[in-house]
């Protein structure tokens, strides 16, 4: 009889274990956050600690995983349902809970929230074990979306105002972001779940290739 994972195992063969034995943190699972989630659970991956304060609404049902099925439900014991391995903490992730939070047990930390000040904290406390995704709203080509080190990133004018921020702090290390080279297509924060996905979709395959190479 085939298994769950058979597909999987005949690309990766005996790495197929890293995976099983990897340990991620997934910081917010909104758009970009909960299709993550799902293809690294997809994948074999099931020690996900997943990090989130928020609570389902309608305004989430055009691009965030489950979400037409839990309105007003908190997001992270929604999917906590879906995917019953789950580790789950249900909180605001700032920059006051990045600095005093233990990274130490992670293998990797995956940076899919928006708070600016947070992910900088988040740089230079786990820059070593840490892919970050900029913004996926207001653009509609999902083939425009790249993934090098942040001083090489460009195109986004959020990962513009994260580069300044850091080099103002002195910051000089480097690490992997995903972002897109499209222009924005809109001014107000609109989102179309081909982008905002495939942006869960990258981050899922850069923490896979991360796992395979440690």
């Amino acid at each position: 009889m085939s298994e769950k994972y058979d597909r999987i195992k005949l690309i990766l063969k005996e790495e197929f274990n890293k995976l099983e034995d990897a340990k991620i943190l997934l910081l917010g699972v909104g758009g970009v956050g909960s299709f993550c989630l799902d293809c690294l659970y997809r994948s074999g991956v099931k020690d996900i600690t997943i990090v989130d304060f928020d609570n389902y609404d309608k305004s989430n049902q055009n691009r965030q995983m489950w979400s037409e099925l839990h309105e007003n439900e908190v997001k992270v014991e929604a999917l906590q349902q879906h995917y019953p391995e789950l580790k789950i903490i249900n909180k605001r992730i700032d920059e006051a809970w990045v600095q005093e939070f233990d990274f130490e047990t992670y293998d990797l930390v995956l940076d899919a929230i928006d708070d600016r000040n947070a992910k900088l904290a988040l740089a230079q406390k786990c820059h070593k074990k840490l892919i970050s995704s900029f913004g996926g709203a207001k653009r509609m080509d999902p083939t425009k979306i790249k993934v090098d080190d942040i001083w090489k990133s460009y195109g986004d004018k959020f990962g513009s105002k994260i580069r300044y921020e850091l080099k103002k702090r002195g910051f000089k290390k480097k690490y992997k972001v995903i972002f897109s080279s499209e222009e924005a297509q809109v001014k107000e924060k609109g989102s179309f779940m081909g982008v905002t996905a495939t942006f869960g979709l990258t981050m899922c395959a850069e923490a896979i290739k991360e796992i395979r190479k440690n």
